[in-house]
C-alpha cells in the first residue's frame, strides 16, 4: 500500500483527528449569515436542511407574515417538478397557516 499524496490526509488519520464537536454540529446554512431568512437562506434550509432546520423555520413562519411569503415565493418555481417533494411540502403548509 502506497503512501498518501503530499498535502492529502491519510482518511484514517483524519477520522481519528477530527474534533468530536464537528460530528454534533448542525448544518450551517450558506446564507443564513445574518440571522435572518432571506430568500437564498429559506431555499438552503428547505432543501438541505435537517429536522432542526425545519423546526427554526416553522417557528420563524409561523411568527413572522413576511417570512410566510418568502416561503411561498421560494416554493412557487418548483411545485412544477413533482419530485420536489420538500418544496411542495413548504408551500402546502404556509398556505394552510395563512393568519386569519
Amino acid at each position: 500500500m502506497g503512501e498518501a499524496e503530499p498535502g492529502w490526509p491519510n482518511s484514517s488519520r483524519a477520522l481519528v483527528t477530527r474534533p468530536r464537536f464537528l460530528l454534533r454540529c448542525t448544518m450551517q446554512h450558506r446564507h443564513l449569515i445574518t440571522g435572518t431568512f432571506t430568500l437564498a437562506a429559506i431555499d438552503d434550509a428547505i432543501a438541505r436542511g435537517r429536522r432542526a432546520d425545519w423546526a427554526a423555520l416553522r417557528r420563524a413562519l409561523l411568527a413572522d407574515r413576511a417570512v410566510r411569503e418568502k416561503v411561498l415565493r421560494v416554493c412557487a418555481p418548483r411545485v412544477a417538478d413533482p419530485y420536489a417533494q420538500r418544496y411542495h411540502f413548504w408551500k402546502y403548509y404556509a398556505e394552510q397557516n395563512a393568519p386569519a
